[in-house]
């Protein structure tokens, strides 16, 4: 039996008492619960969702209009479209202004934050949320955001707002992949989760801008049991990915998962990595990361690169598409058997996959069936089940196995799997 190592010292909580505990004692696995639910006369909830006219945004509402009966209220700074139905409205607000922004939120059963670059970001709208008891979901990618995210849990916890942050498709789908594999094993050793991501993947400059901001300083990933700094887009690694991306180049890439997973599951390493298609972008990327710190860590910098990416996407899309693929390797052991899991998953359009994985989140805190109080990451909140049931009822597919390895430690890490060189 796994149990978590308290790394974080219980800001995280025990994903084996999620796991194991029977539905009673903990009411995010009772199917028929609505604890905590406000819904308006007509049993329809309202999803506020912020940054929702942004390409995350829109996927994330086109994903709910098909799988839930939501009203959805989408915010941005400026009005952007002027798509709405009886089903969607669409409203202008700046998240300084902290009177709407409340007013808003205390208005609906449900808050999608989406606006990002998280780096940016406070709190204030997690905080909205916990005094209004309204539950909460946000697609961030960024550490320094949900370390400030998990400083909350108590206050959370005491309110009774789920409040689940990293939520799409990495991190997001991803941390749920890792965690399907975790749960097939006795003993757990190591973590190596990679993504591939073709051309923009459908996302707009804000994405281009998350991934300039992660090439500015070095990061500490736990490794051989301590944490240790390594620096951005280093040790590349040949992963095999599903087709049509196969064989790609990824390089170490500072996520939330590099840090959650390492509080989650009681792995001696977890290895996060990232690449691009086509791979003169792996070569952009690793040359703008050696850039000197002045020029990197300038905001202008960072708005000149996110806006020539955009443009040069904009033409590769044609050519490469906007998908993305993922891979998860969980190394350790099974009925006395060294070997791996291994999990993959892979869409042609990644902005989509994230407004699924958010949806899939939202719809099961929507119907009841999660209920988990605290500020949680994707793998700690929600059980394996909901994953996979959300998942095939939009026709997504996981593909699994289990791979038997020798006895010796080489052979452990460097399988016959073609994870790695």
């Amino acid at each position: 039996m796994l149990r978590s190592l308290d790394r974080s010292k219980g800001r995280f909580g025990s994903v084996e008492d999620i796991t194991k505990s029977q539905p009673e004692q903990h009411p995010h696995l009772a199917m028929e619960r609505d604890q905590g639910m406000k819904r308006d006369r007509d049993d329809r909830p309202q999803v506020l969702i912020l940054g929702g006219q942004g390409r995350i945004g829109q996927s994330v509402a086109a994903d709910l209009l098909r799988h839930t009966r939501a009203q959805l209220l989408l915010t941005s700074r400026t009005q952007q479209s002027d798509r709405q139905s009886e089903q969607m409205r669409l409203v202008t607000v700046d998240l300084a202004d902290h009177l709407t922004l409340r007013r808003l939120i205390a208005e609906s059963q449900l808050v999608i934050h989406c606006a990002g670059p998280f780096r940016y970001r406070d709190t204030r709208v997690l905080e909205f949320c916990i005094e209004c008891g309204v539950n909460y979901l946000d697609v961030s990618d960024d550490r320094t955001f949900t370390q400030r995210a998990m400083q909350h849990q108590a206050a959370a916890t005491d309110a009774g707002v789920t409040a689940i942050v990293n939520t799409g498709v990495f991190p997001g789908i991803s941390n749920s992949l890792v965690r399907l594999g975790v749960e097939q094993l006795d003993q757990l050793d190591r973590i190596h989760l990679s993504y591939v991501v073709a051309g923009s993947g459908g996302a707009g400059k804000t994405v281009m801008r998350t991934t300039f901001l992660g090439l500015q300083h070095p990061f500490t990933v736990f490794r051989g049991g301590e944490w240790q700094t390594v620096r951005p887009y280093t040790e590349p690694e040949q992963v095999e990915f599903p087709p049509p991306y196969g064989r790609s180049t990824v390089y170490w890439f500072d996520m939330p998962e590099t840090l959650t997973l390492a509080h989650s599951f009681p792995a001696q390493t977890v290895i996060t990595k990232f690449g691009s298609v086509p791979s003169l972008y792996n070569y952009l990327t690793w040359l703008t990361a050696r850039f000197p710190a002045s020029v990197i860590q300038d905001s202008r910098s960072v708005e000149f690169l996110a806006t020539v990416s955009h443009r040069m996407t904009q033409i590769s899309d044609r050519l490469t598409g906007i998908g993305v693929a993922m891979r998860a390797a969980v190394y350790g052991e099974k009925r006395g058997q060294k070997g791996y899991y291994w999990a993959t998953f892979s869409h042609p359009n990644t902005a989509v996959a994230a407004g699924q994985g958010t949806g899939s989140i939202a719809q099961s805190l929507l119907s009841g069936t999660l209920h988990h109080p605290g500020v949680w990451a994707v793998e700690q909140a929600l059980p394996t089940i909901l994953f996979q049931q959300t998942l095939q009822e939009r026709g997504l597919a996981i593909h699994q196995g289990w791979q038997p390895v020798g006895e010796n430690p080489r052979a452990l890490q460097d399988s016959a799997d073609p994870l790695s060189n």
